[in-house]
């Protein structure tokens, strides 16, 4: 009977040590059993998807904190344009690296609500993003004008502004209305939500491509010289440049989203199915990875292909060109002062000297000789009499 007590007491700490496992391997006893794959060392994928996400959250934030400290250092207008579209790409990258880390932790309903709210708005704000720099490009390459970057951004947020209302009323319909778990929804359904934002790559892979290759807009004709002509083609490379960049992160998305509807939509209903008939339960936990790792690949493709060279090649200084416009009056110089640069005495020997010759001619005349060039006198006539000289009233040429 004494027995009874510590018997009794050794089964409740056994009870309660396999009602709550000890925790994983890098894993405190405090953090709850849904948020253990973020420091789970034993299943490593967890750890590491963390560690890139958070890098490349890191490095939108310092990009744009770099842009917004070089943003009055670039005063050509046809660069700064672009920083608009940027920077609203830069903002939406960093929210995209942060919900990744949703899908990484257990599911509640909240957490559930924040996923199907915000992943078809934040890729609508990136891929619109690329749009609007598609149409900035084509404009830039075709010599014309492009809109500032105040008004792309604005664009850009009002096309990500209709996948916003999408995915608000698919939650509100299917939760709100209908009383469903937010965790629970069909896969075609969740996929069919992101169409529209799906349309919007399309449209900026088809303009970045139109770029490339058309060169955009066909730009008025004209008799330009060949100074501009060459400096008009300098520029239309340069831009053609940044057009290649967004189609190659447009191509590379596209690639990625056939992928990871591919898998979430086939791959893991056959999982799911070989699963049932293992007997195995909650295979489709792995959707939630899958849709993870869709993120962050996403948001390093847009960094690594677009984000990055675009802020290079905003914040390169352009080339100087060799050629002078002369009739640009911002940089006039006052005319010279010959008077001023000569010496004094420079203007003073000519009357000096033609008085000299006068009365050397006048003695000359009086007596008859002339003095040649080669230093011999030839005798003359001698001129009797007063020198006659022009009246003071003379104003032509007549007889005397």
């Amino acid at each position: 009977m004494a027995l009874s007590p510590i018997i009794i007491c050794l089964l409740t700490l056994i009870g309660y040590g396999s009602s709550h496992p000890s925790p994983p391997r890098g894993c405190s006893v405090d953090v709850d059993p849904p948020y253990r794959v973020l420091c789970d060392l034993e299943s490593v994928w967890g750890v590491v998807l963390e560690a890139v996400a958070c890098s490349g959250g890191v490095t939108s934030l310092v990009l744009a904190v770099l842009l917004l400290v070089k943003l009055r250092s670039i005063s050509d207008p046809a660069r700064r344009s672009g920083l608009g579209p940027l920077l609203l790409l830069l903002g939406t990258l960093l929210g995209l690296f942060t919900i990744s880390l949703a899908f990484l932790v257990g599911k509640n309903q909240a957490l559930c609500v924040v996923r199907r709210a915000f992943w078809g708005p934040l890729f609508a704000l990136c891929f619109s993003s690329l749009l609007v720099q598609g149409v900035r490009l084509r404009r830039l390459v075709a010599g014309k004008l492009s809109p500032s970057g105040s008004t792309l951004a604005a664009l850009g947020l009002a096309l990500a502004l209709v996948q916003g209302i999408i995915s608000a009323e698919w939650v509100l319909l299917t939760v709100v209305r209908e009383g469903h778990p937010a965790c629970e929804y069909p896969p075609l359904d969740f996929a069919l939500t992101c169409s529209y934002t799906l349309g919007l790559l399309l449209i900026a892979m088809g303009l970045s491509l139109g770029v490339v290759l058309c060169g955009g807009e066909l730009a008025a004709d004209g008799g330009g010289s060949g100074e501009e002509d060459r400096e008009g083609e300098s520029e239309k490379r340069r831009w053609k440049c940044n057009a290649v960049w967004l189609f190659l992160s447009s191509l590379a998305s596209a690639l990625l989203w056939v992928a990871w509807l591919g898998f979430y939509l086939y791959g893991s209903q056959a999982l799911r199915g070989k699963g049932k008939r293992g007997g195995q339960k909650d295979v489709k936990v792995l959707d939630e990875p899958a849709l993870a790792v869709a993120l962050v690949i996403q948001g390093w493709i847009l960094l690594l292909l677009h984000a990055i060279p675009e802020t290079h090649l905003c914040l390169r200084k352009p080339p100087q060109t060799n050629t002078q416009d002369f009739f640009d009056t911002s940089n006039t110089s006052p005319p010279p002062h010959f008077g001023d640069d000569l010496p004094a005495h420079s203007h003073r020997p000519f009357p000096e000297n033609q008085a000299f010759s006068m009365e050397e001619r006048s003695a000359t005349l009086r007596s008859g000789t002339y003095h040649g060039s080669h230093g011999s006198v030839r005798p003359g006539i001698a001129f009797r009499g007063q020198m006659p000289t022009a009246p003071i009233n003379y104003t032509g040429r007549r007889l005397w």
